[in-house]
């Protein structure tokens, strides 16, 4: 039999013709077995007397042309003492070899990401805040080392960084996860030790003394005229922050929030247990100024579930904004726009609204329930009562009052109740 042509290859294909080798000489023959999908290539030789064939490619991705290209190529090598097939076998193997080694080599950004589908998704209340610390701390520092080469020299590096950035609070819980990231991965027979066992609070943020700080009405002021002029702060950020200051609630809740909490109609928004600390629904009422900032983050969301959704493509396995989206933005854009004053934080924000609903002569169990602080003692366990309508009149004065502070003037501010005596 002479050459193989190309005319005649796709007639035996059409035909579905199977023949176990036809030669196009030179070693080279073409195979088409029954149950193969296309015709494959061979390479026939013989290297110390004993006759070898390697597979070149299938006829589907190797032209006939190709496939005599590499076959004098294949036959040169023989010429020279080289067992072509043999050295193939060896290089998958290595290639494969290689492969599992890769996946046996768990890094600490893998650990992290399954450890946290395993312990905290559906777990925890509020997994975003796990999730925060992971995607912002943990992985940018250790992320990509194997958990086996992690050193507690790592561990203390990381947390200098998250100190030295002035988020010392942060540090210790970061501290707390990559401990418990660690922990499970002995149990899963992942590695056999953790780096961060030696380490406790005095080594990260230490001691957690409780916070006091809140925005006087200078600040508040001068807080509102910085978002009016911040570059790189938007219209999202600004809403949110209102609605921060507006409701008193806690930074997580309003982050978590669906759309179809918020009855805008009737003015509530129905914050779900499962999402509030105190384990217990409860309806906030909703000033126009809320309803307002809520009309606008819904209408920005274009038709998403979620309040505030992830403003770009990420891989947290969270829908919506990180937890420390307004913080960054916050520190970055609108703090060194108000001077030289003790810094603060959006956690600051409920201590601010109770101070100054406070201020406003609302009653302290009325404020309390205004940032949904169960009711101490045996008036707690007895009176069930929620106080939304008191609640709201409070919040609906409480928004009178940011409305005039959101002027810009506060020489020109309506004092509230007794706004002007006590704040």
């Amino acid at each position: 039999m002479g050459k193989l042509t190309d005319i005649e290859i796709r007639a035996w294909i059409r035909a579905g013709e199977r023949f176990e080798g036809r030669s196009d000489g030179d070693g080279l023959y073409l195979r088409f077995r029954p149950g193969d999908a296309t015709p494959s290539w061979r390479f026939r030789y013989r290297i110390g007397g004993a006759q070898r064939v390697m597979n070149l490619g299938s006829y589907a991705v190797l032209s006939l042309a190709d496939a005599r290209k590499e076959a004098k190529r294949q036959a040169a090598m023989v010429a020279l003492g080289s067992d072509v097939a043999g050295d193939k076998k060896q290089r998958k193997a290595d290639a494969v070899a290689k492969i599992e080694a890769g996946r046996a080599l768990v890094t600490v950004g893998q650990l992290a990401d399954e450890y946290f589908g395993a312990r905290i998704l559906g777990r925890w209340k509020h997994p975003s805040i796990v999730r925060s610390r992971i995607d912002n701390d943990i992985k940018p520092n250790i992320g990509k080392l194997a958990i086996g080469d992690v050193k507690p020299t790592h561990i203390d590096a990381m947390l200098k960084v998250i100190v030295a950035r002035g988020a010392p609070t942060m540090a210790n819980d970061v501290l707390r996860w990559v401990r418990r990231m660690f922990d499970y991965a002995i149990k899963r027979e992942m590695t056999t030790h953790n780096p961060a066992a030696a380490f406790d609070l005095a080594d990260a943020g230490g001691k957690e003394d409780t916070r006091t700080r809140w925005l006087t009405r200078a600040e508040l002021v001068n807080l509102f005229g910085a978002m009016r002029k911040a570059k790189g702060w938007n219209v999202q950020n600004t809403m949110t922050v209102k609605l921060l200051l507006l409701l008193a609630v806690r930074k997580g809740e309003l982050i978590g929030a669906r759309v179809e909490e918020f009855d805008l109609d009737a003015a509530v928004w129905h914050l779900p247990a499962e999402r509030t600390k105190t384990s217990e629904a409860i309806d906030i009422p909703l000033s126009s100024s809320a309803i307002t900032a809520l009309r606008a983050l819904i209408d920005i969301g274009n038709g998403s579930a979620w309040l505030l959704p992830a403003r770009k493509m990420q891989a947290r396995m969270v829908p919506h904004i990180d937890l420390n989206t307004i913080n960054a933005a916050l520190s970055k854009c609108v703090r060194p726009m108000m001077g030289n004053f003790e810094p603060f934080s959006p956690h600051d924000f409920r201590r601010t609204a109770r101070t100054h609903l406070e201020a406003l002569g609302v009653a302290p169990y009325i404020a309390e329930r205004c940032l949904n602080h169960k009711v101490k003692g045996v008036e707690g366990i007895y009176n069930r009562h929620d106080y939304f309508e008191e609640r709201k009149d409070a919040l609906n004065k409480w928004a009178a009052l940011l409305a005039e502070f959101e002027s810009g003037n506060e020489n020109k501010i309506v004092h509230i109740g007794k706004a002007k005596k006590r704040a």
